[in-house]
């Protein structure tokens, strides 16, 4: 005797696996508004600075917690200042490694991560300070906070060009969050000129 799977208990499950799927794909994914508002923005954001790579903005603020939620600039500029501040303090970390993991290191490039060390161990504070000036929509403010961050980007990575022969073991972090912070500053100044639209 063969036995069949009942309708009455088939088209439920069906339907219970539909609709999981379609919760998944939708909580954890970007919706087209969303692909569409990091797009429009790493366009514009890459159009007016020449240092910041229009496919670097999009695949960072795509692979960011809570872009998927960002339905508008305002909301995105929050994820872009929350990346940087992730940006920040692992690169930190990173450098602590460095310094803790290799031993027989050339004294000056010791000498410049310490001092990397000291930037971005400053940067933490600041991204902070930069979001919840964001927030409270004192965007100049957030604006001077993230440029700060920036500065020190450069600045960490400029130590090691001052003797000849010497690479940077940070210039890929330096430079990421570099572009990060470029990210913010654009989106920060959009707001600033036009409000919440593109």
């Amino acid at each position: 005797m063969r036995q069949t799977l009942s309708s009455s208990f088939v088209i439920p499950l069906f339907l219970c696996i539909f609709f999981f799927f379609v919760s998944i794909s939708t909580s954890h994914g970007l919706t087209a508004t969303n692909d569409s508002l990091i797009r429009k923005t790493c366009k514009k954001c890459a159009q007016s600075d020449p240092n910041l790579s229009y496919n670097f903005c999009v695949t960072s603020l795509q692979a960011a917690p809570h872009s998927h939620c960002a339905n508008d600039l305002r909301q995105l500029g929050k994820v872009s200042i929350t990346l940087l501040g992730r940006n920040v303090t692992n690169t930190r970390s990173h450098i602590k490694e460095l310094l803790k993991n290799q031993k027989k290191m050339d004294p000056f490039v010791r000498s410049c991560l310490h001092d990397c060390f000291d930037l971005y161990s400053d940067a933490i504070p600041t991204t902070k300070q930069a979001l919840q000036d964001y927030k409270a929509k004192h965007y100049d403010d957030a604006n001077i906070d993230v440029s700060s961050v920036m500065d020190a980007t450069t600045t960490c990575e400029d130590g090691f060009k001052e003797k000849e022969g010497v690479v940077s073991p940070l210039t890929k972090r330096n430079k990421d969050a570099f572009m990060l912070s470029a990210i913010s500053l654009s989106i920060i100044n959009m707001i600033r000129l036009n409000g919440d639209s593109i």
